[in-house]
């Protein structure tokens, strides 16, 4: 019997150059290119290496549970025909290592919601023997044809802030633009242009340029995305000038659905002062290469750590106490 077998009994990691998805209507095909894997239909943005391992050690983990033959309305109700996931592992001369196609999730007893729920396991059939279906145990939720699931996350590090600006978009209510600097590490925000009655939030100052410290990405726009689409033909700017001599822009477009369309530009060349300057350059070389790459790209970053850089110039104000009657 092959029940227990590997269902893909000759995959190699060492061999994966390439794992091409396909759903009826998109394909995602993740390429590793010297060290580096990326996503072809998204300009050779990275993908997540750690998803990517993930995804080939799983597959070559596929363990054939029970397996029977099938019919042809079966393998459509069961979207083990056109309808299905083909998933494919090349290797670096293009041919193909394996392939399969994922069906529906198999469940040992239906769940009320079997779009949202996980799965005890996946439908599967190998090419060659369509007329079998064989179940494993393996939801197989990584075979995604969507760039969300598979790009690198990590978005930029604008550290130590010392000049931050935010100017709202053409159109915008006004009230909505501002600028905040500081004259170092420990010194005080000071509100630009502020009134002998407003008095800046220091904890509002920081929180807002700490955002920028951890902003993280959802997805990536195809590059044909259209400015006047995005919203980034008439963007809120938001610049960050920080004590280690570098410049961060970013661009922030219309929301889709939860995130905000963006772009991402870097300027400067890093100096850091001060005692631990040798150690902090060594970390920011390190990340500027990958963060000055975005730069090619229309991203998506989540409106909630976009929440505290897009606060009004009101909202960074300490609150006048209310006058006694």
């Amino acid at each position: 019997g092959i029940l227990g077998q590997p269902l893909l009994k000759d995959l190699q990691a060492s061999q994966v150059a390439a794992i091409v998805i396909r759903e009826p209507k998109a394909t995602i095909t993740i390429a590793r290119k010297d060290e580096r894997w990326s996503i072809a239909e998204r300009g050779g943005f990275p993908a997540d290496v750690d998803k990517v391992r993930d995804f080939v050690v799983k597959a070559m983990a596929l363990k054939i549970g029970q397996s029977e033959p099938i019919g042809e309305q079966d393998r459509a109700r069961l979207l083990l025909d056109a309808g299905g996931t083909a998933i494919e592992f090349l290797g670096a001369d293009g041919k193909p290592l394996a392939r399969l196609t994922a069906g529906k999730k198999y469940f040992k007893t239906e769940p009320e919601n079997a779009e949202k729920a996980n799965g005890d396991g996946r439908y599967v059939a190998l090419p060659g023997d369509e007329k079998r279906v064989i179940v494993v145990s393996d939801p197989l939720s990584l075979a995604s044809t969507r760039s969300a699931d598979w790009i690198s996350k990590a978005g930029i590090t604008a550290e130590k802030v010392k000049i931050m600006e935010v100017r709202a978009a053409e159109g915008a209510a006004t009230g909505s633009s501002w600028r905040i600097e500081r004259s170092g590490d420990n010194a005080d925000w000071k509100l630009a242009g502020a009134r002998a009655d407003e008095k800046l939030e220091v904890t509002k100052a920081n929180a807002a340029s700490y955002s920028l410290s951890l902003i993280e990405l959802a997805d990536v726009a195809p590059a044909d995305a259209k400015p006047e689409d995005t919203g980034l033909d008439k963007p809120t700017v938001v610049t960050a000038t920080t004590l280690d001599g570098l410049s961060y822009t970013l661009k922030l477009g219309k929301l889709a659905g939860e995130n905000y369309y963006a772009s991402v530009a870097i300027a400067g060349a890093p100096r850091p002062v001060g005692k631990d300057a040798e150690e902090r350059l060594k970390k920011i070389n390190e990340r500027l290469p990958r963060e000055q790459a975005l730069a090619g790209y229309v991203v998506l970053i989540p409106r909630s750590k976009l929440e505290d850089v897009l606060k009004k110039r009101t909202e960074l104000l300490v609150k006048k106490e209310e006058k006694k009657k």
